[in-house]
């Protein structure tokens, strides 16, 4: 491509706020500046045409708020070469946005991983870091060691957020546990999202800090519009199931959701939960409230075996890994794409998978005037897949990525 040429794809485009069969998106200078129907767009500068098959479709870059890693690489105990070669991976698999989540460990580890990630956060590598913990139950710690966690210590947060000099954009916490007020003040005051998890918490409890998180969040971001809220980490999975005389967290994080207060992370891998609760849960609180995750370790894209998660040994068998030592289920494998593949399988909406897997992350991590849909000024994130979304290519910031789209004017 030379340098004042636009490069041009045609054909079918949908995200979360466009359905189009003859679509076309201009881009230059690594931003999308025209996205729209290809009958209107009346450029007539030098151009790289990229015609997709009929078969084919366009979708925004995938946005994944939880992921510890894949392709042989475990993030929270990773060094920085082996990090950056995990995320080109993950960024060639279609996730072309993604926090770096730790899970619960030392404070010396977490002060370690939070300062290797942060240099490959300001790089652009990556969106920022999730903190798995550890403020978190050690009743409903799932995979987490729980030699670490902890009760919320204010001084020991404080420590974690000042390392990440603005890195760290997400942290789970168990509301139930002394100060989780303040620690939920604390975080927002420092341009964190809370996410309630791990948690034993009961309905009111849960109701209780998701509307504080939604009401601090809608202040601070008033004057900038970002739309941010407080988020539920993996919904259903480290927190107790729902019963009729004992509704625990889940009715809760249902009914923030619905009203619009709270965005529902689900790992819609077809282990953690089933297709049939995935489909629920969008039919009752829509995809502008739903995160779609990976959650994925370092066996993602790879063959089962044994891999480590932070300072635990996992085994993966038939795709789902465990720990050793409790066989409770231990992150995932698949990848954000394969997510999406399995949601829309399991009798979602195609555009509204999508956007739960692209717009509303973005949203999130306040990102939606730069990525997550397809729309002019926004980075050129994208990714080509067929007609079963099975990936074809893959743009990031304007470059393609491998696998390539060839032109084909």
């Amino acid at each position: 491509m030379t340098a004042s040429a636009r490069t041009l794809i045609a054909g079918r485009i949908l995200s979360g706020s466009m359905a189009l069969d003859e679509g076309l998106l201009a881009i230059e200078e690594g931003r999308i500046v025209y996205a729209g129907p290809e009958k209107d767009y009346g450029y007539q500068g030098p151009a790289d045409i990229h015609r997709l098959d009929p078969d084919m479709m366009v979708l925004p870059g995938l946005v994944d708020l939880h992921c510890h890693g894949g392709f042989g690489t475990d993030f929270p105990s990773a060094d920085e070469e082996a990090a950056r070669k995990t995320i080109s991976s993950l960024h060639r698999s279609g996730t072309t946005t993604l926090l770096a989540s730790l899970v619960t460990a030392s404070r010396e580890d977490l002060l370690r991983a939070i300062s290797s990630f942060t240099a490959l956060a300001a790089e652009g590598m990556i969106a920022g870091i999730h903190l798995e913990g550890p403020f978190l139950s050690t009743d409903r710690c799932g995979a987490q060691n729980p030699r670490w966690i902890r009760n919320p210590d204010l001084a020991l947060a404080d420590e974690l957020l000042s390392a990440g000099r603005g890195a760290v954009k997400t942290m789970t916490y168990a509301p139930e546990l002394p100060r989780a007020v303040e620690l939920v003040d604390l975080l927002i005051s420092r341009g964190v999202v809370p996410s309630v998890g791990h948690t034993d918490a009961d309905t009111v409890t849960t109701r209780k800090f998701l509307l504080h998180a939604h009401g601090q969040l809608s202040d601070v971001d008033a004057e900038v519009g970002t739309g941010r809220t407080g988020t539920v980490t993996h919904l259903f999975n480290g927190m107790p199931p729902m019963h009729h005389r004992s509704p625990g967290p889940v009715p809760a994080c249902l009914q923030a959701a619905k009203a619009g207060k709270a965005v529902l992370e689900l790992i819609a891998d077809n282990t953690h939960l089933d297709p049939q609760m995935v489909s629920t849960v969008f039919d009752l609180v829509g995809a502008g409230n739903i995160a779609l995750v990976t959650d994925s370790m370092a066996a993602a894209g790879l063959a089962d075996g044994t891999y480590a998660l932070g300072p635990s040994t996992v085994q993966v068998r038939e795709g789902v890994a465990r720990l050793s030592t409790t066989g409770a289920i231990a992150g995932g494998t698949a990848t954000l794409l394969e997510v999406l593949q399995r949601t829309i399988a399991g009798g979602v909406a195609p555009r509204e998978a999508v956007r739960a897997a692209s717009a509303t992350p973005a949203r999130i991590l306040g990102l939606s005037g730069d990525v997550g849909d397809l729309r002019p000024g926004l980075r050129a994130d994208l990714i080509a897949v067929s007609r079963e979304f099975q990936l074809q290519a893959v743009m990031r910031s304007g470059t393609w990525l491998e696998p390539l789209l060839p032109r084909k004017p």
